[in-house]
């Protein structure tokens, strides 16, 4: 499907979009809230500055995605495959990612802010200035995560999950502390 026939029948009604096959297409700045995109193939896609807000994205393939400044709030991201998606400046808050694929992601400046990341990996992802208070980590891999200046107040994840994350430095610790 072609990301023009998708704009076209979305503005018709329809809103069930499940399993389609968009790689590549450009979608960027539409608005999309509450479509489903479960287990659609939207990878290498141009997302920038869409809104899918309440969107179920469950099981979608977005690998290499560009989702750059993507609006995903109460969005289900769950079991979703992001490697390597382009995240920075997206409005993930209160969005449910559990068992998301987020390695090697760029969630730079994201607004994660209570969202489910529990069982999530973000190995190796860019959480720099991430905003990830109150959010569930329960079980989310971070091995070598960048979480440099990242807010991590009020959130559910354990001592041995941060020993794992390659920097955190500036971050604001689940006490409320500052990491040196």
């Amino acid at each position: 499907m072609k990301a023009d026939e998708l704009i076209r029948l979305y503005e018709a009604g329809k809103r069930d979009f499940q399993g389609t096959d968009l790689v590549g297409a450009d979608l960027s700045d539409a608005a999309l809230r509450s479509v489903n995109l479960a287990g659609a193939n939207l990878s290498g896609n141009d997302l920038a500055g869409t809104d899918l807000s309440e969107a179920d994205l469950s099981n979608a393939i977005l690998v290499e995605a560009d989702l750059l400044i993507v609006r995903l709030t109460k969005a289900n991201l769950s079991e979703a495959n992001l490697y390597r998606a382009i995240l920075a400046g997206a409005n993930l808050s209160g969005a449910n990612l559990t068992g998301a694929i987020l390695d090697n992601a760029d969630l730079s400046g994201a607004d994660l802010r209570g969202a489910k990341l529990n069982k999530a990996r973000l190995s190796r992802a860019n959480l720099r200035w991430a905003k990830l208070s109150g959010a569930d980590l329960n079980g989310a891999d971070l091995n070598r995560a960048n979480l440099n200046r990242a807010n991590l107040s009020e959130a559910d994840v354990t001592d041995e999950q941060l020993s794992s994350v390659g920097s955190l430095k500036g971050a604001t610790m689940p006490d409320g502390t500052m990491y040196e």
